[in-house]
């Protein structure tokens, strides 16, 4: 999560016709302090009963037990899934060239003014 809050302004322009949801099965409250703490810019969502999760298929079942994979889709202004990492590997830096590509692929067009602030 810190590197989507550390390349944010970048890659997700700032939140300029781009919103990002970082779904998760902890509580409401835990995401609300750990973003408020780590001072994220972008929203969170609880799911705590993994129902989003199991929906778009990052629940997976393990050996050791079932979890919540981490996951990352690219959904268009039309709300058409555009690309997804299951699991997203974010930990190698070509992941995140990945992903922003996918964003430049699926957001608008940015005006010519917009291009020129980022």
């Amino acid at each position: 999560m810190h590197a989507y809050r550390d390349q944010y302004a970048q890659m997700f322009r700032n939140g300029r016709d781009i919103v990002l949801i970082a779904i998760s099965t902890d509580s409401p409250e835990a995401l609300f302090e750990w973003a408020r703490d780590d001072e994220f810019p972008y929203l969170f969502a609880s799911d705590e009963e993994s129902l989003a999760g199991k929906l778009y298929g990052a629940w997976q079942t393990t050996r050791s037990g079932p979890i919540d994979n981490r996951t990352v889709f690219v959904v268009n202004p039309d709300g058409v899934i555009e690309w997804v990492a299951a699991p997203f590997r974010e930990i190698d830096p070509t992941a995140y060239e990945e992903l922003g590509a996918a964003i430049q692929r699926s957001a608008p067009p940015l005006e010519q003014d917009e291009t020129r602030e980022q």
